[in-house]
């Protein structure tokens, strides 16, 4: 029959992915979230609580960007051509 155009899989050039957030990331990023809406619920509500909310947020968020740097640098470390 013809050739329809399409590359057999043999052929198929490799993609390039973007990288995947690790999942650790994606827990502690969820944990920020909720962390700032308690920190918002519990300064509505008049108590200080809200304070240890606030910490945590910022904990949360800072172990969220680690690790995100960590699993591009270990993506790019994988993907090197010169390893």
């Amino acid at each position: 029959m013809g050739d329809t155009g399409r590359r057999s899989s043999s052929e198929q050039c490799p993609r390039q992915e973007p990288p995947v957030m690790p999942r650790i990331a994606l827990y502690t990023l969820v944990v920020c979230v909720l962390a700032v809406a308690a920190a918002v619920v519990s300064f509505v509500q008049g108590s200080w609580l809200g304070i240890v909310w606030v910490l945590l947020a910022g904990l949360s968020s800072n172990m969220t960007w680690y690790y995100v740097k960590r699993g591009r640098t270990d993506a790019a470390r994988d993907t090197s051509v010169t390893s």
